[in-house]
């Protein structure tokens, strides 16, 4: 029989096609010989060698000597079965891609900075080429790979799979990540929302373990929650649950983003921070979050002064959902989260004036376990999870 097709794409992509049924005969059979393999696949004696070469080089496969009916042959197993996933992490300034083995666990990781936000094609481009570089670096073939999951700071249509108007990315809306990604990497794509991710993974092995009513918030350059409810992910009816950054605490307030006035993200996200602080010519002062978060664990007082009224307005903001939701678990993540008792204290005093007595007595709020990875393993965890549901 002759070798597979080539529907539409590359040879690329043609081979990375007849690599798979390889590894799916090792895996279903066990040992085989090439010609066993020449068999089973239907690919000629030529392409098998060929494909195996370049999986044993890549450590996907071992080699050895024997026989077959008395003959001398090669007898090809599986080293490293398939089943790994990929996450990605775009933040605005830098994106991480996490090589993981379908349990949760990270077998590579790298990272690179970059403006995200500045042209969805380009980081995309990024992406794609970060994923090939882990790749290269885990030996690992493309092959081995099953999925992809995704975390984005921005609502995503769970219908489109579109990025929303309102988004810290706003060159990308209308843009499908996950369509665009899974086509110039010949992979299964899922995305979704960070918080979202967040959320889920310290529910599911981080602060939130064992609880059911969970809400996470992150905050970064925006400010982003993730809400579970009966121990299920609300996203609502088009995927834009959890964007408390755009509830109104001031009518008086600064204009957003979102062009509604006194929005949380005007008192809490990172820009509307690091603006408030005082400009010098002769001390540049904290340039990033972090920075500024640094600052005030080392008692200065207006880096402390600001993180301070975040997390009051937080406090608010939190009551709100609090009443309506009565969550077991407030978790706070992303770098603002890293001033630990100066943001959650003042947060705490608000909520105890805006929340019911009920709600309240069973609330926790802490930092998150999981830290900056939180979004990252929620990303191979959908990748995961993508892959069990299109088995089932």
């Amino acid at each position: 029989m002759a070798d597979v097709e080539a529907v539409p794409g590359t040879q690329a992509a043609l081979r990375r096609a007849n690599q798979r049924r390889v590894i799916e005969a090792l895996r279903s059979s066990g040992t085989l010989t090439q010609a066993e393999i020449a068999r089973a696949t239907g690919l000629s004696a030529a392409s098998i060698s060929n494909i195996v070469r370049d999986l044993r080089e890549c450590g996907t496969v071992s080699v050895r000597e024997t026989s077959s009916n008395g003959r001398r042959a090669r007898g090809v197993t599986l080293v490293r079965p398939p089943g790994t996933v990929i996450g990605i992490d775009f933040a605005p300034t830098r994106i991480t891609a996490a090589l993981g083995d379908g349990q949760g666990t990270v077998l590579a990781r790298e990272s690179i900075g970059y403006d995200v936000a500045a042209d969805p094609e380009r980081g995309v481009r990024r992406a794609v080429w970060l994923t090939e570089t882990l790749l290269g670096g885990a030996r690992t073939d493309r092959s081995m790979v099953t999925a992809m999951g995704v975390a984005l700071p921005t609502p995503i249509d769970v219908t489109t799979g579109e990025i929303g108007s309102v988004s810290c990315f706003p060159r990308w809306f209308g843009f499908r990540p996950a369509e665009a990604l899974s086509e110039r990497l010949g992979l299964p794509v899922v995305a979704e929302n960070d918080a979202n991710l967040c959320a889920l993974e310290e529910a599911r092995a981080g602060g939130g373990r064992g609880l059911e009513h969970v809400i996470y918030l992150r905050l970064s350059h925006g400010v982003g929650a993730g809400i579970i409810v009966a121990g299920r992910l609300l996203r609502g009816a088009g995927g834009t649950a959890g964007e408390i950054g755009h509830m109104g605490l001031d009518e008086r307030g600064q204009v957003c983003r979102c062009g509604n006035r006194g929005c949380l993200e005007t008192i809490a996200g990172a820009p509307y921070l690091l603006d408030m602080l005082p400009r010098h010519d002769d001390s540049a002062g904290p340039a990033t979050l972090a920075e500024m978060v640094d600052a005030a664990v080392a008692s200065d007082p207006g880096s402390r002064r600001i993180i301070a009224e975040a997390g009051s307005a937080l406090g608010r903001a939190t009551a709100l959902i609090a009443n309506l939701v009565n969550p077991e678990l407030v978790i706070i993540g992303g770098e603002l989260a890293g001033a630990g008792e100066l943001l959650l204290e003042p947060m705490r005093r608000s909520m105890e004036l805006g929340t019911l007595g009920s709600a309240l007595s069973d609330l926790k709020i802490v930092q998150g376990e999981l830290g900056e990875d939180a979004a990252l393993l929620g990303a191979l965890r959908l990748a995961t999870a993508s892959v069990e549901e299109s088995a089932r």
